[in-house]
């Protein structure tokens, strides 16, 4: 189970996160309270084990920006909040992780289908109007099933230490991501994120045990 902490701004938590046992880190380079600027994320990146996943999130950027970004922080993988097209996807040498925006009634967008085989996974998002992402509210989580059909699937939206043992039975994703739900007023909280990684590993300790 792929697990990523979303929203790093420095390298303290960085390693709360890797210690922990996370296996992915995000990088927000788009418009939000958890921004980080090129520089700083590449004076974090730098220090990072090379095995853990460096995720660029990104929302709209031009595609010269988000190649620039790419290669300057040395990341790993690209994250697409925005209305990137399946044209645009296909602009990257670096796997893609496309965001789907999921509503309460199930409706996905965009439509997953027009991805498959384009990008490397899919994450489920709580649909918003007028917000990219990082809602802090969840969507009805067996609606990824929907998702699963055209690729891997990481379950986001509101997840927390709380709630993340029932998502993962309802939802069975390939990967989890999580930000505000690590976060006490506003700052990530390294007890959340260590108790969110043990409920992920706990679960998934007791899948394999079952089968």
């Amino acid at each position: 189970m792929l697990v990523k902490i979303c929203g790093i701004k420095d390298i303290n938590t960085a390693c709360i996160a890797i210690d922990a046992g996370a296996d992915a880190l995000g990088f927000v380079f788009a418009p939000s309270s958890r921004r980080i600027a090129p520089q700083e994320a590449k004076e974090v990146i730098r220090s990072l084990p090379k095995d853990i996943l460096r995720v660029g999130v990104f929302v709209n950027a031009l595609i010269s920006s988000v190649r620039e970004i790419a290669e300057c922080c040395n990341l790993t993988t690209l994250q697409f909040h925005g209305q990137e097209n399946v044209k645009y996807c296909q602009q990257f040498k670096r796997p893609v992780i496309k965001a789907i925006k999921v509503t309460e009634d199930g409706r996905l967008f965009p439509d997953p289908a027009r991805y498959k085989g384009i990008v490397k996974a899919f994450l489920a998002d709580t649909y918003q109007l007028d917000a990219d992402g990082g809602t802090g509210k969840t969507f009805p989580w067996e609606e990824v099933a929907t998702i699963k059909r055209y690729g891997s699937v990481i379950l986001a939206g509101g997840l927390s230490p709380n709630n993340i043992y029932q998502a993962l039975s309802a939802a069975q994703p390939w990967g989890v991501d999580v930000s505000s739900g690590v976060e006490t007023k506003g700052y990530k909280d390294s007890n959340k994120i260590k108790k969110f990684i043990q409920e992920v590993r706990r679960w998934e300790n007791e899948q394999n045990i079952t089968r």
